[in-house]
């Protein structure tokens, strides 16, 4: 029985053995740092909030190590872990400080292949890929640790430069603003909701024309289809656009069928003995009465030739919205009905003008012309 217990035992005291010196060599290994300041070490890869000064004191290290491992080459100095972690350092001074994350992962692979001669890293990166293309050599591991070194040393100097507060370029904005106050920037606004949706239905359009020139390139049949479906629709909308317009602006002068006016109606009576009343008024001196008749008259005249139905209960300026705007009559008509409202309603004095200037106004609607 004991014969057996001891080669389990020896074993047993084998395996206690390796345990120790594997935790033994794990403790060294954490001590060697090229960080002086432990309480801000973390593992390596990451990175760590740094101070201008503990960046400076990271780059000298850094040079420091490619310097040496540059001439030893072996796994002591161009240990990957001997990098350290990444900095991340100020880029302004104040309250709300930026940082810029540096990192060394560059450094790490360069390090990883350091121990490896310069012909073996040279023949394992060179890659064919055809057999009659020639790819250049990559650079040796000598020449990028001799690289690495200038690297860290421009990027030493450039950490000597002082870091102040952000310049706020008080002249420059100075001139901006007279430059924006002059007449050229005068009328700039910022874009309206029409301009913002005319933009969107035009870039809407750019995208489908796009769309249809892609299909088109694919399929001509069903490019053909889109392009003349396009072009119909566009042209279905024009006519109809053009229809709507015919329609506003043509004058309705096409005789109806013969009924007679309303005895009330002006038109129930004949323009002409208008036209005489108002006359007659004038050479009185009752300038009110006479463009009073005048006003009647004109629209007895119009009335007759149909331009809307006869009806005595209208005002007006009901009148005056029977005439549509593009028609050439409606400016006369216009000046005719503020002149009469204002005499005949509003209680203003007529004096002679009054009555000429309705009366020039009335000869040019009677006879169809424009005043």
């Amino acid at each position: 029985m004991k014969s057996r217990c001891a080669p389990l035992r020896g074993n047993c005291s084998a395996t206690l053995a390796l345990l120790c010196f594997a935790v033994f060599w794990g403790t060294q290994a954490a001590a060697l740092s090229p960080i002086q300041n432990p309480s801000t070490v973390r593992a390596s890869g990451r990175s760590r909030d740094a101070t201008m000064d503990d960046y400076r004191s990271h780059l000298g290290q850094l040079i420091t190590l490619v310097r040496a491992c540059a001439k030893t080459r072996d796994l002591q100095d161009c240990d990957p872990l001997l990098v350290g972690p990444d900095d991340r350092i100020p880029l302004t001074s104040g309250a709300q400080t930026e940082r810029r994350l540096v990192r060394y992962g560059w450094l790490r692979v360069l390090f990883s292949r350091a121990e490896e001669p310069d012909e073996t890293a040279a023949s394992t990166g060179k890659k064919s890929v055809g057999p009659t293309v020639a790819q250049p050599a990559p650079p040796s591991t000598s020449k990028l640790l001799l690289d690495a070194e200038r690297r860290l040393a421009s990027d030493l100097a450039q950490a000597g430069t002082s870091i102040g507060p952000e310049p706020s370029y008080p002249s420059e904005r100075a001139t901006m603003a007279q430059v924006l106050a002059g007449r050229d920037f005068r009328d700039l606004e910022q874009p309206s909701l029409r301009d913002t949706m005319l933009e969107k239905v035009n870039n809407w359009l750019n995208h489908l024309i796009q769309n249809v020139t892609k299909w088109r390139a694919r399929s001509a049949w069903a490019g053909r289809v889109l392009v003349g479906g396009f072009i119909l629709a566009v042209c279905v909308g024009l006519v109809w656009a053009l229809l709507q317009l015919e329609r506003r602006w043509r004058v309705r002068l096409a005789p109806e069928k013969r009924r007679p006016p309303a005895s009330t109606a002006p038109s129930a009576r004949n323009w002409q003995l208008w036209i005489e009343d108002a006359r007659r008024a004038a050479s009185a001196g009752l300038w009110r009465e006479a463009v009073h008749f005048v006003y009647w008259a004109c629209i007895a005249r119009l009335e007759a030739r149909r331009l809307w139905p006869a009806d005595r209960a209208r005002t007006p300026r009901e009148y005056l919205a029977l005439v549509p705007v593009a028609d050439p009559r409606h400016a006369g008509l216009s000046a005719l009905t503020r002149s009469f409202e204002r005499i005949w309603y509003g209680g203003r004095p007529a004096v002679e003008n009054d009555y000429r200037r309705a009366e020039e106004i009335a000869a040019s609607l009677i006879e169809g012309g424009q005043a």
